[in-house]
């Protein structure tokens, strides 16, 4: 156990208890903060990002990763939006969710309250730094930031403006910190008595790592493997659009479209998705029954279902109807999202309906799976499992409730048979 780790993880904890119970406007100003200093401190940003770049070329880092890992002033921009749609949203933890009276004189309240302290381990993407600091911040959450080393001259400086932006707005900024290397990692996830929730953002090969090496409950999901359904109603220029934009917009991204499912009867309609396909430069790799509409492709195998590429590679399977694309989906997929294509609204009920995974579309890109999108103001992370928060993660997954109760020296052995009786009235709350 690394005692230096531990001491970190100390001065988190100490730290968001503060944060957490520090008022909404304090955060508020914290976030304004930092959106100013993303501006002010834009140059040396894109300049140590710079530096990250030219080492991993020099490293021969993947392409996916390597597309994760660049930032530019665009990315920028839209990160400070992210943070400052969240600095305009209402205090999350001024809200009453639930107010009883159980006697005169005696009020229950169920209110928001933190998860406590968040371990956040992520790969080349240091857009997540920010992301998950001020979903932090906004919440009242504390957070461990361990980010890939391919990254770390990045993940360095926008640590230091999240801590800034916590001291600026007069919070202690230890309720954030950086963590570097893999012994380091590896330490944070054995104190379970200091860290409530690890987050995994990366491989699924990261997240079954993190989830055999450690007892903190683990938030996240593992493949992207999104499927895009193509209906035998669907009209045939949304549909090529909609496998375009959910392949190239992002390919490397978990929300990216890896499998199309196209209806037999759709097939010789397919004309308009062959050209824009090969017009956006994706690889398709069709199935036997695919194959003829799309002559350039590769032949698929059974080692395209289910896989998640990173990159322009489609598989393309032919289906007979929707209930085959839902088998399809449930068998292949990672629960992560999926989408239909159709102007037939009973189908696409179904599909809606049947498909059981995190985030489900009619007509639109599976790209639209993102907490900024959503509207969350930013994300945390993807979650597919079904225990707490689901899909993208925003404010809201980073909360728990506690329960609030005032009274007027009221005691247990009051009520009962012969006793005094509760009211259990619901009282509204603003």
């Amino acid at each position: 156990m690394s005692l230096e780790v531990r001491a970190v993880a100390k001065g988190v904890r100490n730290a968001q208890r503060r944060l957490g119970a520090a008022g909404g406007s304090k955060r508020t100003e914290a976030l304004h903060s930092l959106s100013r200093l993303l501006s002010a401190r834009e140059d040396e940003i894109l300049e140590a990002n710079r530096g990250d770049l030219d080492a991993a070329r020099a490293s021969a880092l993947a392409a996916p990763l390597m597309a994760r890992l660049a930032l530019d002033a665009h990315k920028l921009e839209n990160l400070r939006e992210g943070v400052l749609s969240l600095a305009r949203r209402p205090d999350p933890m001024a809200e009453v969710l639930r107010e009883t009276e159980l006697d005169e004189g005696l009020i229950l309240r169920q209110v928001p309250s933190p998860l406590g302290v968040l371990l956040v381990i992520f790969e080349s993407r240091p857009d997540a730094v920010v992301q998950i600091g001020a979903l932090a911040i906004r919440s009242g959450n504390g957070v461990l930031l361990k980010g890939g080393r391919e990254a770390g001259r990045t993940n360095r400086v926008l640590v230091e403006c999240l801590r800034e932006s916590l001291a600026d707005a007069g919070l202690d900024p230890n309720a954030v910190a950086g963590l570097e290397g893999r012994e380091d990692a590896a330490a944070a996830l054995d104190l379970h008595d200091l860290v409530d929730v690890v987050i995994p953002r990366g491989s699924g090969e990261l997240l079954e790592t993190i989830r055999r090496s450690t007892r903190i409950p683990v938030l996240g999901h593992s493949e992207g493997v999104c499927h895009l359904y193509i209906d035998e109603k669907a009209d045939p220029e949304m549909a090529a659009r909609l496998a375009v934009d959910g392949k190239c917009d992002y390919p490397s991204a978990c929300n990216a479209t890896e499998a199309l499912l196209i209806h037999r009867e759709f097939l010789p309609r397919a004309g308009a998705l062959m050209t824009a396909l090969a017009e956006a430069g994706v690889e398709p790799r069709a199935d036997q029954f695919c194959k003829p509409c799309f002559p350039d492709s590769i032949l698929a195998t059974e080692a395209d279902r289910g896989r998640e590429y990173g990159d322009k590679i489609l598989a393309l399977f032919a289906v007979t109807d929707v209930w085959e694309a839902i088998e399809m989906i449930h068998r292949h997929g990672s629960g992560h999202t999926d989408a239909i294509v159709t102007e037939n609204p009973d189908t696409a009920t179904i599909f809606l309906r049947e498909v059981d995974s995190a985030s489900v579309f009619h007509n639109a890109s599976t790209r639209f799976a993102d907490g900024y999108r959503f509207g969350l103001g930013a994300e945390v992370g993807i979650s597919t499992g079904r225990i707490h928060a689901r899909g993208p993660v925003g404010v809201e997954g980073l909360l728990t409730t506690r329960w609030i109760l005032r009274g007027r020296g009221q005691c247990a052995g009051d009520y009962g048979p012969g006793k005094r009786s509760f009211t259990h009235r619901s009282r509204k709350t603003t």
